[in-house]
């Protein structure tokens, strides 16, 4: 049977939430995994939102856990949450507590791996459950030559058409150097999409 402090621990975490609108972030193995702390940031300040962050293992690489102010959960707590028929399964839990899912950055492997379906890590695993009546952002972040290949249009295409939304990357000169189409959307146009999906304040509140 799995740690009692462990199940504890999640169902603490997922039912504390005090927003009116609960944000799963996915981020992954893109260097602009390193603006998740002021994605996270960026996020809870606006009015009635909740955050948790889903990392996918390279996506560590990129970013200081310290620096992110919300709960991060890896494929190693996927694991370690589940030993008997009895636990809770996190990808599920995960897809329950979210009303939207944005990923942020969308590195190209990923985005090969959703628009297949193949869910092999705990990120990919709640897109797979997802509920798509529910909204799926994604930012894709890529090289310019990976964003030229032809298998990207094919790819992202895919995914437009399971009904997710795409914040298209901007040109600019990468890390890498080269200069073109392929960096994630900067923090202040994806914090704009998300507000697009936030209630509006009612009208009969007004003066």
């Amino acid at each position: 049977m799995q740690s009692d402090d462990l199940v504890s621990s999640l169902k603490t975490d997922l039912s504390k939430s005090c927003g009116t609108v609960r944000v799963l972030v996915g981020v992954t193995g893109s260097v602009a995994a390193l603006k998740l702390p002021v994605l996270v940031s960026e996020l809870l300040q606006l009015s009635g939102v909740d955050v948790r962050v889903i990392t996918t293992e390279h996506a560590k690489h990129f970013y200081n856990p310290s620096d992110v102010s919300v709960k991060i959960y890896t494929d190693k707590d996927e694991w370690e949450l589940w030993t008997d028929r009895s636990d809770p399964v996190l990808h599920i839990e995960l897809r329950r507590w979210a009303d939207l899912l944005i990923i942020a950055p969308l590195d190209a492997n990923t985005l090969g791996k959703i628009a297949s379906g193949i869910c092999d890590n705990l990120l990919t695993c709640v897109v797979r459950a997802w509920d798509t009546s529910r909204p799926l952002l994604f930012c894709p972040a890529m090289n310019t030559a990976m964003w030229m290949h032809p298998i990207t249009a094919q790819q992202v295409s895919r995914l437009k058409e399971f009904g997710y939304v795409e914040i298209p990357c901007i040109s600019k000169k990468l890390v890498c150097g080269d200069e073109g189409k392929g960096a994630m959307a900067e923090v202040s146009t994806i914090v704009s999409a998300v507000r697009q999906y936030l209630p509006k304040p009612d009208e009969s509140q007004k003066t």
